[in-house]
């Protein structure tokens, strides 16, 4: 034995504790052993009484006799396996059941909150419909339906919309800004980046102004349209004849800088940019608009129940019939010679293409090829087809200028960062390559493949990489095994778990402390069940009862604020 481990028996008190049983073993740091560690746990327990222990799960959770108090005891010193599963299981649940009542509460407080009905006629959204090139598909038409139902209710709408990339949100979206607008109201319509807000101003004029509907873009960089709106001025917007019906934002359009006097809906694109407490900030506005949230990063049903458990989803699982198709290949890096010829291929039959790295600049510490240093490579090897660099230190004003002349078709590629993750939508590129596509997220990969194949022309996506872990190579494979992003997700909570996909998206929820969203999702469904009955019989927490859960709901509020701030 090279390092044995041994203990030194000393009194037939520490038997009891580190032998002849089962053993906890804790995550311990330098200068705490696990000897001293587990006494310190051992003789706390022992001191506590059971009444310390609040039970926080309501009768219809409970297994058998176990309590809180022996729960917590059997967790660290178990009389037998069964017994440590069963502790586990109790305290698993509470935890799932505290999140679900903290998400309850969210979803009752909106529910019993009395807003306004802000549904029009469909005048103007039989206008739009009809002035569409294409046809919506059966999906879209029965999500826009399930919209102009909670618009239609005076009690404020909290919807989801998913979809994959690429299968028609925003007209979605608009169809349900037309609706409030003709019933008099305003829309403010946030996207998390400059570059995807000026985008959707782009799409809404050519679509919208034609009808007539005013609109206007608040950004840092550019205010456009009804006025000299400044975005960190204080500023009330009147619904006045002269000020704009749907404003074009990033997130900060509904904090300090605009207040809205007529606010109806206000609609939230890629919310997985944003946070649980970000989103609440919206819905206790007074009077309450409606929300929509967009994401086109599907996430697994278990999920579904925690980062958007507050809000009633709608999904659009049907891609347009006009999208072309997305081949995607893993290529060595070696094989970029040949990669070349192709690229220079597609360029000639009048193709665009992105070129898509994970950093700026060069790193010392890591082995990663960046954009800047790269950029006067691709220069040489394109000549005499025209490149441009993008990322996101460049000024907003060079910035929107250069993604201009790629959607004009003057710029053939594009050498970007993932600036490009979110929104830009040009149907002429047809080809991306991404360098070092392992150190990309397989959400994050798919979302960079949605820039393409949203023309007519059959799309390729090439990830090029040196990597030879095996992890890596399974998460590459997914995608050139599907395109389709709720078998992405699907793939990435396997290959990832939950922790690393709820990200930024829970913030504003309580950290999960021994629950596994994964491998308990079925007590993640016991946990929702029993918190929504309760909410269903005493949406106020009234009775005698239910004390307790009011307490812990206001326990979880401040917790979780305080996580955030």
């Amino acid at each position: 034995m090279d390092h044995p481990e041994f203990e030194i028996i000393e009194n037939d008190d520490e038997i009891s504790i580190h032998f002849r049983r089962i053993t906890p073993i804790y995550p311990a740091t330098e200068g705490l052993s696990q000897r001293v560690l587990r006494s310190m746990v051992h003789r706390l327990l022992s001191e506590l009484a059971d009444h310390s222990f609040e039970t926080l799960l309501p009768r219809a959770l409970m297994n058998g006799a176990m309590t809180r108090a022996g729960s917590i005891r059997a967790i660290h010193f178990p009389d037998s396996w069964e017994q440590r599963d069963f502790a586990r299981e109790h305290l698993v649940l509470s935890e799932f059941f505290a999140m679900q009542m903290l998400i309850a509460s969210r979803r009752t407080d909106a529910s019993i909150r009395i807003g306004h009905a802000h549904c029009g006629s469909c005048v103007l959204l039989d206008a739009f419909l009809k002035s569409l090139p294409f046809e919506l598909t059966s999906a879209q038409q029965k999500v826009i339906e399930e919209i102009r139902r909670d618009l239609a209710a005076v009690h404020p709408m909290n919807r989801l919309l998913q979809g994959d990339v690429g299968s028609g949100k925003t007209v979605v979206a608009i169809a349900a800004m037309l609706l409030v607008v003709e019933a008099g109201y305003q829309v403010a319509f946030m996207a998390p980046t400059q570059i995807l807000a000026e985008q959707h101003y782009d799409v809404l004029r050519r679509w919208v102004e034609p009808l007539g509907v005013r609109i206007s873009l608040r950004t840092a960089a550019r205010q456009e349209e009804g006025g000299p709106l400044a975005l960190f001025a204080s500023v009330t917007l009147t619904n006045s004849p002269c000020d704009p019906q749907i404003i074009v934002g990033t997130h900060a359009l509904l904090y300090e800088s605009v207040s809205f006097s007529n606010l109806g809906l206000v609609v939230i694109d890629e919310q997985h940019k944003f946070g649980v407490t970000q989103r609440a900030t919206l819905t206790t506005r007074e009077p309450a608009p409606d929300v929509l949230v967009m994401t086109a990063t599907p996430i697994p049903r278990t999920l579904t129940m925690t980062i958007y458990g507050d809000l009633d989803v709608s999904t659009i699982d049907e891609m347009p019939r006009n999208r072309g198709k997305i081949v995607t290949a893993v290529r060595d890096e070696v094989k970029l010679p040949e990669v070349l010829r192709f690229l220079r291929t597609q360029l000639e039959a009048g193709r665009q293409l992105y070129v898509i790295y994970p950093l700026i600049d060069e790193s010392e510490k890591l082995d990663v090829k960046a954009a800047a240093a790269e950029y006067e490579l691709w220069r040489e090897r394109l000549h005499p087809f025209r490149c441009e660099l993008l990322h996101g230190r460049i000024a907003p004003a060079e910035k929107q200028q250069i993604m201009e002349s790629f959607r004009r078709g003057e710029t053939n590629a594009l050498i970007s960062t993932t600036v490009l993750e979110v929104g830009v939508d040009v149907p002429n590129a047809s080809v991306m390559l991404i360098e070092n596509a392992e150190r990309f997220g397989l959400a994050q990969l798919h979302q960079l493949r949605g820039r393409i194949g949203r023309g007519e022309h059959k799309s390729y996506c090439i990830l090029l990489t040196s990597a030879q872990a095996k992890e890596a190579s399974a998460k590459l494979a997914v995608l050139e095994r599907t395109s389709n992003g709720f078998e992405v997700a699907e793939a990435d909570w396997e290959l990832r778990g939950p922790g690393d996909l709820l990200g930024t998206a829970q913030s504003g929820l309580p950290a999960l402390k021994i629950g596994n969203l994964k491998a308990d999702a079925e007590l993640m469904r016991r946990a929702r069940a029993a918190a929504v009955s309760i909410f269903q019989v005493d949406p106020r927490l009234e009775s005698p009862e239910n004390q307790r859960f009011r307490r812990l709901i206001v326990e979880q509020r401040g917790r979780t604020f305080s996580n955030v701030s």
